[in-house]
C-alpha cells in the first residue's frame, strides 16, 4: 500500500513528457509606441464591431474618425463645401455638360469646364458678370442667374455665346440690359430695376429667334421698341408704362399687317388705360391683358 501511494505521488509531481496542448489563445503582439503608425497598420487596441460614439477632447467623434485620429496626425481635414477656392466641379455639380452651382453662396461666376452647355447658378450672391467669365465657353446653350445680386454686366459678357438660347437674369438688381446674343429664344429679366432708358432701341431687333420675353416687375415707362416678329409671349406686367403708340406692336403704315405668332401680352399693373390705344392692338389676334377702363 505504501508503495502504491509513493507511485501516485511521483506521478503528480513529475510532468508528462508530452503534455496535452493548451487551449488556443490570441497571439501576443508587441508594439513600439515611439514608432510611427501608418494608416494601414493595426492599432493595438480591441474595438467592438458596433457603431458608437467616442468622446475625444470633449466632443463626439465616430469610430472611424477616432481611428483616423490615432493614425497620422498630419492628415488634412476635408475642406468645407462653402469654400469658393475649390475647383468648380468640387464646389458645384458637373454632369454631362451641365454645371449646377445653386445656393452655395458664391459671389462670382466660377471657372467653367470648356464643354459646359448648361449653367445653373441660381440663388447665390453674384454681383457682377465680367466679360472674361464666358470668354472661352462657346458651347453654352442655357444660363440661369435667377435670384442673385447682379448689378453690372460688362460689355461683351455674352458676345461670344453664339449658341446661347436661354438666358435668365430674373430677381437681380439690374438697371439696364446687356447686349444679348443673337440666337436667344428665351430671355427672362423679371423683377429687376430696369428703366426704359436702360434698354437700347435695337436691343431686341436682331433677335430673330426670340419667342419668350419676360420684363415684368421692373420700372419701364414704355414698351421696348423694335420687338422681333418671332415673339410669342411678352410679359410687361407691373411696370410704369404710361404710353403706347400705333407702331409699338403693329405697323401704322400697313393696315393689313398681322402679328401671327404673338399669343400673349401681359400689361396688368401698369398706369395705362389700354382702351385709349385701340389702334395699337389692331394687328394682334388677342388683346393684351390689362386695364381697359
Amino acid at each position: 500500500m505504501e508503495t502504491l501511494q509513493a507511485a501516485l505521488f511521483l506521478f503528480v509531481l513529475v510532468p508528462l513528457a508530452h503534455p496535452a496542448p493548451p487551449l488556443q489563445q490570441e497571439p501576443l503582439q508587441f508594439y513600439e509606441y515611439e514608432a510611427d503608425v501608418s494608416m494601414g497598420s493595426l492599432i493595438p487596441q480591441d474595438y467592438e464591431m458596433q457603431s458608437k460614439d467616442i468622446i475625444k477632447d470633449g466632443s463626439n467623434v465616430s469610430l472611424d474618425t477616432s481611428l483616423r485620429l490615432q493614425g497620422d496626425d498630419t492628415q488634412l481635414d476635408v475642406p468645407p463645401t462653402k469654400d469658393t477656392n475649390l475647383p468648380t466641379c468640387l464646389l458645384c455639380v458637373c454632369l454631362s455638360g451641365s454645371v449646377y452651382c445653386e445656393e452655395i453662396d458664391i459671389e462670382a461666376v466660377p471657372p467653367l469646364p470648356k464643354e459646359t452647355a448648361y449653367l445653373y447658378a441660381r440663388f447665390n450672391k453674384i454681383k457682377r458678370i465680367a466679360a472674361s467669365d464666358f470668354a472661352d465657353i462657346t458651347t453654352l446653350r442655357r444660363i440661369d442667374f435667377s435670384g442673385n445680386r447682379i448689378e453690372e454686366i460688362e460689355d461683351g459678357a455674352f458676345s461670344k455665346l453664339l449658341l446661347l438660347e436661354e438666358l435668365s437674369l430674373a430677381e437681380n438688381r439690374l438697371i439696364k440690359l446687356p447686349v444679348l446674343p443673337p440666337k436667344l429664344t428665351t430671355f427672362n429679366a423679371n423683377q429687376n430695376r430696369i428703366k426704359s432708358r436702360g434698354i437700347k432701341a435695337n436691343a431686341f431687333k436682331k433677335l430673330t429667334n426670340l419667342a419668350y420675353l419676360y420684363l415684368g416687375h421692373n420700372a419701364l415707362e414704355s414698351v421696348p421698341l423694335n420687338l422681333p416678329e418671332s415673339l410669342r409671349i411678352l410679359h410687361l406686367q407691373y411696370n410704369n408704362i404710361t404710353t403706347i403708340t400705333d407702331d409699338t406692336f403693329c405697323k401704322s403704315n400697313n393696315t393689313r399687317y398681322i402679328r401671327t405668332r404673338m399669343d400673349e401680352i401681359r400689361m396688368e399693373g401698369n398706369p395705362i388705360v389700354l382702351a385709349k390705344h385701340v389702334n395699337a392692338f389692331s394687328c394682334l389676334r388677342m388683346l393684351p391683358v390689362g386695364t381697359y377702363y
